[in-house]
């Protein structure tokens, strides 16, 4: 079976260490094409591109990435929260036209509280999935080519119509990653593909199991993926020394008031996030290689796979093993993690090509094989 492996562009900034301002990136669009580009050639087979107050806006910076990619499929955040089903139809079909049929949408109903407040959304938490359910119904009867009159407790359309058909039909897939209850009953009823943050192989069973019960009961069918950021090496110790090198500049502190912001939120992927480490350091190795160094600062994705190769890519088989076929994966900085996670893994898992060659010139202006120099390069 072939893995769908996707990386994660940084929208927000990008850095070395974490918590280390002096090692910051800024987020700028000639960075951001730099690293779609990067993905492209390498052989992943998406992007994703995330949405927030702190990132760039997703829908103008997948926009941007169309004319310097061919092959690469844009996994673009989907706010239901802000805007309009009708607007983000014709956002959606009209993307999905100019790339070609690359288009894929990551689904956000929620996030944090305080930040939806201040874009003037102030829904509990399972209001945002209740609307959120009423936005993807309407969405996707819109781009299945249906006239919609609709009357809901948050959403009301009457005789809206899409013009522009996109490229996929019925419409281009919809992807998702929720840990609440509420959040399975949304994946259940209405996406295609379901992301869960990286836990230990038995949540993520668990969560599986559930998503897909639910689904089942709506007569549907949902695909499995997992979110995780990656650290590999030649060698385990040397992984593991890059992990410790990543967060080498965090102080307790600094620990503290991003665990205490955490604990504000009303996320359960949130709360199952911080629940693995306590913001404790001499706990992050949740699972075997799982290491929750990155979820002490960072909110979302906070777990890593480390290790060397061989070994990260048996666990990432674990994963498939439970059903999973698809991997949105990221490492710091993400412009060299994407070059040395495709050199390192991909020849490892099936259906990635080997990024390196074997028996040709590389590395210098004067090398030999079989025998002979090459010429040196022109001064």
């Amino acid at each position: 079976m072939s893995l769908d492996i996707f990386w994660f562009l940084p929208t927000s900034g990008d850095t070395r260490y974490l918590g280390h301002s002096a090692s910051g990136r800024p987020a700028t669009n000639a960075y951001m094409r730099q690293i779609a580009v990067a993905a492209e050639n390498l052989g992943y087979d998406g992007i994703l591109i995330p949405t927030g107050s702190s990132c760039l806006d997703p829908w103008v910076t997948a926009a941007s990435l169309v004319p310097v990619t061919h092959r690469l499929k844009l996994l673009v955040a989907l706010r239901t929260s802000l805007g309009n089903p009708t607007a983000s139809a014709r956002q959606a079909a009209t993307l999905d036209q100019a790339s070609g049929g690359r288009l894929l949408l990551n689904v956000v109903p929620g996030g944090d509280a305080t930040e939806l407040a201040a874009d003037g959304v102030f829904l509990a938490h399972d209001q945002r999935y209740d609307a959120a359910d009423e936005f993807l119904t309407v969405w996707r009867q819109l781009l299945s080519g249906e006239r919609v009159d609709f009357h809901g407790e948050h959403l009301r359309v009457e005789g809206a119509q899409n013009f522009f058909a996109p490229v996929q039909t019925p419409y281009p897939p919809l992807y998702f990653g929720g840990s609440s209850a509420a959040a399975h009953e949304l994946a259940a009823r209405h996406v295609d593909a379901y992301l869960t943050w990286g836990e230990p192989p038995a949540a993520v069973a668990e969560k599986i199991a559930d998503v897909r019960a639910r689904a089942a009961r709506h007569g549907r069918t949902v695909q499995f993926g997992v979110r995780l950021h990656v650290i590999v090496r030649e060698t385990s110790e040397q992984a593991w020394a890059a992990a410790e090198e990543l967060i080498s500049h965090l102080d307790e502190a600094t620990i503290a008031a991003a665990q205490a912001n955490y604990a504000s939120m009303d996320s359960e992927g949130q709360r199952r996030m911080a629940a693995l480490h306590g913001g404790r350091r001499d706990r992050l190795e949740v699972s075997p290689n799982l290491w929750a160094g990155v979820g002490l600062v960072r909110g979302g994705a906070g777990t890593a796979l480390v290790g060397d190769p061989a070994t990260v890519a048996a666990r990432l088989q674990e994963y498939v093993a439970l059903g999973v076929d698809r991997f949105v994966l990221s490492g710091y900085p993400h412009l060299e993690e994407a070059y040395r996670f495709a050199e390192l893994v991909f020849p490892l898992l099936p259906g990635k090509s080997k990024v390196t060659v074997d028996g040709a010139f590389t590395g210098g202006a004067f090398d030999v094989r079989a025998g002979q120099a090459r010429p040196a390069a022109s001064q």
